[in-house]
Formats: C-alpha cells, sequence, structure tokens
C-alpha cells in the first residue's frame, strides 16, 4: 500500500474542521504532537538560519532533519486519522522560528539551551502519552512504537544540547524555565484549539 503524504497548509486546516471526532483522545494526541513537531521544526529553521554556517550548524541540521521526520509522520496521522489540525497552525509556525532564531542570535550556547528546554518539556510529554497508551488494551501499537522512537530521538537531541555546552549559556535557568513554560503553554492550547 502506497501512503501519500500531503503538507498541511492553512487552507486543508479550514477544510477539515469538524471532522469524525470518534475517538475525541486519539485526536487530541495526533494535533498536539503535530503542532509540537511543527514547532520543533520551524525552531530549527531559525536556529539554521542564524547558526547554519557556524560550528554547530552540522549538528543543528541533523536535529533538524529528524524533526522533518517526525512533522511529516503527524502529517500523515492527521490524515489518515482525519484530526482536524490545531487552528494555531500559523502561530506554532512563526512562535517556533522566532524561537528558534531568537535564541540563535543569542549564540550557540542559547540555541542549545532552547533545545535543551524544550525537549525537556516533550521528552515528558511523550512519556505521558506512553504511558496512557500502555495502559489502554485498545490502543494502536504502530502509533505507541512511533511515540516511543521519536521520544527517544528528542531525548538525543536534549543530550546532544547537553554536549554542547547549553548549561553555560548566559542566564540558563532563567532562559531554559521561560522555555519550559512557553512549551507546557503550547501543549494544553495545542491539544484543544
Amino acid at each position: 500500500m502506497k501512503i501519500i503524504v500531503q503538507k498541511i497548509t492553512f487552507s486543508r486546516i479550514i477544510f477539515q474542521r469538524g471532522l469524525h471526532g470518534a475517538n475525541k483522545k486519539l485526536d487530541s494526541l495526533i494535533r498536539v504532537n503535530h503542532a509540537g513537531e511543527l514547532g520543533a521544526d520551524r525552531i530549527y529553521a531559525g536556529q539554521m538560519a542564524v547558526l547554519g554556517n557556524s560550528s554547530v550548524g552540522p549538528k543543528i541540521k541533523e536535529m533538524w532533519e529528524q524533526e522533518k521526520v517526525h512533522r511529516d509522520k503527524f502529517e500523515q496521522l492527521i490524515i489518515q486519522n482525519r484530526v482536524r489540525p490545531s487552528l494555531l497552525f500559523p502561530l506554532w509556525h512563526f512562535a517556533g522560528y522566532a524561537l528558534g532564531a531568537g535564541t540563535a542570535l543569542l549564540g550557540p550556547k542559547a540555541a542549545m539551551a532552547c533545545t535543551v528546554a524544550v525537549e525537556t518539556v516533550i521528552v515528558e510529554h511523550y512519556n505521558d502519552q506512553l504511558r496512557d497508551l500502555m495502559n489502554d488494551p485498545e490502543s494502536d501499537k504502530e502509533l505507541l512504537e512511533t511515540i516511543k522512537k521519536f521520544r527517544d530521538e528528542e531525548q538525543e537531541h536534549h543530550d546532544c544540547g547537553i554536549d554542547h555546552g547549553a548549561e553555560q549559556a548566559p542566564f540558563y535557568d532563567a532562559l531554559t524555565k521561560v522555555i519550559k513554560t512557553g512549551c507546557k503553554v503550547a501543549i494544553e492550547v495545542a491539544k484543544r484549539v
């Protein structure tokens, strides 16, 4: 069976409003993960725009390539399961890029601090989803394995950020606290909107 992956655009969001809603829990899970992976893709795009030619450019590009795979998978699941994407799609697009470019402008260590903060929250978020899926005997095993794989890759990104000096970023504690809080708020909003 050949699966065609279509890119999610704002016009596709408008036309997918009010879909089946048969499994609101699954819809919410796919919606929030799609929004998060879009945000991550845009964070790395912003970082690459600023630091692409620096010594950390190749590592950022490597992590970005994995995020593109994650985003594409959740775009496929959005279409396959007829889930309405987040209505705040344009916000996640803009905010992710601004966060990535903004922290990169503070330097490579601040960009890596951003990665550590975001990935800390995402790993926790994916772990919560995995616990829920493992406790549900009717859960989609393929989805469970996908989230496990992506969670492990997000943990690798976190560890890479630490290895590349994130904790030496100026105002590391304050910076990561603000970013973590923003990520947690975005997750809660994206589940619903």
